[in-house]
């Protein structure tokens, strides 16, 4: 038994020396595989035959030792060796090596994980790590903020030339100086339209074709075919008195032609005869209706002849009135008292009417009735317009012969007149224009005004007596200047229902002009009023006037002077033409304050760029501070609603005798973002501390920097010590893409090699630990490095050489056993 139980030990010895070579040239294999971990093989006794168990001493003996003989040998264990690789330099970025404990996790079929020192790590067609074998490279992953999500592994991603970023700005830097010695901003500019008129109130219409208002020279009546006789009794007529008859029309309103030309002259007979006057001149036709006679009455005035100068009869005066149609008129010899009006009308002359009652507005002037040119003459106005409803007068106004653009009143047609009214006008020029005469007065030829609650489709505007409307439904584009600067376009819906103060809260909030909100403490001042004819201040924003003007107050400073150009406002009607909307905006009143302004850009969350007018204005100066206001605007405000406010900030400056910065009372500009898919609103800080307050000719200040930026494409990466993946984007923003994480375990020995230089969890391996390279006592990654194998070459070529000669050492003791059993089998030979 014993030469048998030597060959099969010497067996062990040979399948353990082949193990051992078979480690060593794995080993040497794998000499240039990057993240190898080398392997040992660690013997152990096989079984032992024991033929004494020994003894224990005793008063006899001293004692035995065991007596036993080993049969063979046994691979105990083979361990991977996990100390530390020789790093070396790689030229790609993705590549890296793990400097102190831990391994790589990477996706390992459908679910499983596997982990590996091997650092060569490349992106696939989904951007994508991977190693050279396709696993996916673990770690933690980002949100659309580019924050690291750490409740889950995913594969790590790095989207070069896809990925885009931006940087929302935070803090704007400025830098200037805001002298003290300039003009305290005391004064706003103020600007405001022309006279604006209601169109919504009715205006006589003179020029219907219909029903037409004639204007032309009055008849005087022809007296030629005209007799008397002198006949009758009971009058105090006297024999051989002799007296002369002139006639004139009257109208329907009871005013008169000019008296006939040619008198009659009739010469009493006989005492106590009447005058007997026969063929009166018949009245005219109608001028509008042939068939209807022009005059309804005829007056009749008499003068004695004969009689000295200032004598009562001397003069024309009224002795009767006789009905139209009627063939003779009897003068009995009645005292005359009310004198004939000879006043003719010289020159040429225009009129226009206007209708009015009590409690309504007078209405705009008609269009022009005229010219008529007169010589000694008057004029007769037949079939002026039918009153509307709620009017009871119809007024006459004439242009002056030496000022034909200015109408002043001559007669209104006093309530209850019937339609179809006439009237005829003597009053001189003279008489009518002198407006210390009570009922006198120069027409208003803009009509009755606008007001905040008018409509704007009713606004109309006055050329000359030619009215226009120069808002229709639609959509108005407006296009202001401040301080000189072009204001960003904003548009405005004009609907049936818009009213004139709808507009200015438009045009003031498109402008930028800020007023103090309800309940904030720092109050916007108001400006002084330098206008002629006004008092007390003005209040920042949009107003209409008393006189029928849209008006737009400025906050204080040359900075925040505001300007409509001619071209500042254009309609866009519903087919798609535009129209230039000039509503005559000119300045009332002009700006004064030292101000100083720039302009800057500022980025959103998505990196659009936002652009940002800052005006400073001196506000305050005494004897220990200087204070300037900054406002700040943006036409690319977007806030809720319907507001078209540029407006976005606005606060005080102070500084000391020292022209150093010692107050804000704020500095945040919000600039709202509700139709853009942003964070909203974008809130950044103006940094003023670099400002300061010396006395210099002129203040200035300037946006040194900001922290924003548009949006960049991802370009290139790099992966810092702690696993962080750092993007670098065009704009040269960097963030976050990812983490890579690591794994520790207990006995990083018991893990099972699952072939491609993996590792996987095994029984005695423990479960991983998780960690950020640099944490919970991982290692650190070495970006651009890659892990060499940690084979050494010399001392596997020595594990070689012993292998080998254990190898044969064992071979020679089953060949020396074959021996001496063959030579006792010779023995019976």
């Amino acid at each position: 038994m014993g030469l048998s139980s030597a060959m099969t030990t010497a067996l062990t010895g040979l399948r353990a020396a082949e193990t051992k070579i078979d480690v060593a040239g794995n080993n040497l294999a794998n000499a240039q595989t990057v993240g190898f971990k080398a392997s040992d093989v660690l013997f152990a006794t096989q079984f032992l035959q024991t033929l004494s168990a020994g003894s224990a001493p005793s008063e006899t003996s001293g004692g035995t030792n065991p007596r036993q003989i080993g049969l063979g040998v046994q691979v105990a264990e083979i361990t991977p060796n996990f100390s530390q690789g020789t790093l070396e330099i790689s030229s790609t970025a993705s590549d890296m090596a793990i400097q102190g404990q831990g391994l790589f996790i990477v996706q390992h079929g459908q679910s499983g994980t596997a982990f590996t020192r091997n650092g060569i790590f490349r992106t696939n067609s989904a951007n994508e790590l991977v190693s050279v074998t396709g696993n996916r490279l673990m770690g933690f992953g980002i949100n659309e903020l580019y924050e690291l999500q750490t409740t889950q592994l995913v594969p790590l991603t790095i989207p070069l030339g896809s990925a885009a970023a931006a940087q929302a700005t935070q803090n704007v830097f400025l830098n200037g100086n805001l002298t003290p010695t300039g003009d305290v901003a005391s004064t706003a500019e103020v600007i405001q339209s022309g006279i604006l008129g209601d169109g919504s109130v009715p205006r006589p219409e003179v020029n219907d074709p219909a029903d037409p208002v004639s204007v032309s020279t009055a008849p005087r009546p022809d007296a030629t075919l005209t007799g008397y006789s002198s006949a009758g009794s009971g009058s105090s007529f006297v024999a051989g008195d002799r007296y002369e008859y002139v006639f004139a029309f009257v109208d329907a309103s009871g005013t008169e032609t000019g008296a006939s030309h040619v008198p009659l002259a009739a010469t009493v007979a006989v005492n106590g005869n009447n005058l007997e006057l026969t063929n009166l001149p018949p009245s005219p036709a109608h001028p509008l209706d042939p068939t209807q006679n022009e005059y309804e009455q005829l007056h009749i005035y008499r003068r004695k002849v004969g009689v000295p100068a200032g004598d009562p009869e001397a003069d024309y005066r009224l002795v009767g009135t006789a009905t139209e149609g009627a063939a003779s008129f009897t003068d009995s010899s009645i005292t005359p008292t009310t004198a004939l009006n000879q006043t003719g009308l010289n020159g040429t002359y225009s009129y226009v009417v206007t209708f009015s009652g009590l409690g309504v507005p007078e209405s705009r002037p008609s269009e022009l009735l005229g010219p008529l040119s007169l010589v000694d003459g008057r004029v007769h106005l037949t079939n002026l317009p039918d009153l509307p409803p709620g009017y009871d007068s119809v007024s006459i106004y004439r242009s002056l012969a030496a000022s034909p653009g200015r109408y002043y009143h001559v007669a209104t047609l006093p309530t209850g007149t019937s339609p179809n009214l006439d009237y005829t006008d003597s009053r001189s020029d003279a008489e009518i224009s002198d407006l210390a005469i009570v009922g006198n007065r120069e027409l208003d030829m803009d009509g009755p005004k606008i007001s905040a609650s008018t409509l704007l489709t009713d606004v109309v505007r006055r050329n000359g007596l030619e009215y226009e409307r120069p808002f229709q439904e639609g959509v108005i584009h407006y296009a202001g200047r401040k301080a000189g600067n072009a204001l960003t376009e904003k548009s405005f819906e004009v609907a049936s229902s818009t009213t004139v103060g709808e507009f200015l809260q438009f045009l003031a909030a498109a402008s930028g002009i800020q007023s103090t909100a309800a309940g904030n403490p720092d109050t916007i001042p108001d400006s002084e009023n330098h206008i002629p004819g006004e008092s007390g201040t003005l209040t920042p924003g949009g107003v209409v006037t008393a006189d029928g003007r849209m008006r737009l107050v400025s906050n204080n400073g040359t900075g925040n002077a505001l300007a409509i150009p001619a071209t500042g406002l254009q309609l866009e009607l519903a087919d798609g033409t535009t129209r230039t909307q000039n509503l005559g905006f000119a300045s009332a009143q002009q700006a004064v304050g030292e101000s100083a302004s720039t302009t800057f850009l500022v980025y959103d969350s998505l990196g659009v760029p936002l652009n940002v007018r800052l005006t400073t204005v001196l506000e305050a100066r005494d004897g220990n501070l200087t204070t300037y206001r900054w406002f700040a605007d943006s036409g690319d405000n977007d806030p809720l609603g319907a507001d078209h406010a540029i407006a976005v900030g606005t606060g005080l400056i102070s500084f000391d005798g020292q022209g150093d910065l010692v107050e804000v009372s704020n500095a945040t500009v919000n600039i709202d973002r509700q139709d853009i898919p942003s964070v909203q609103p974008l809130g950044f800080t103006l940094d003023f501390s670099a400002m300061s307050g010396f006395a210099t000719p002129n203040s200035y200040v300037a946006a040194a920097r900001q922290d924003g930026s548009a949006a960049g494409t991802l370009t290139r990466y790099t992966i810092g010590e702690d696993g962080i993946i750092q993007g670098v984007f065009t704009n040269g923003m960097n963030r976050t893409l990812g983490q890579v994480q690591l794994a520790r375990f207990a006995n990083p020995e018991g893990l099972e090699q699952i072939g491609q230089n993996m590792f996987a969890t095994a029984y005695n391996s423990g479960l991983p630990v998780q960690a950020a390279p640099g944490a919970q006592g991982m290692g650190t990654i070495m970006s651009g490095t890659l892990e060499l194998s940690n084979t050494d070459t010399g001392e596997n070529l020595i594990d070689l050489i012993m292998a080998s000669t254990q190898y044969r050492s064992n071979s020679r003791v089953i060949s020396t056993s074959q021996e001496l059993l063959d030579d006792l089998l010779n023995i019976r030979r």
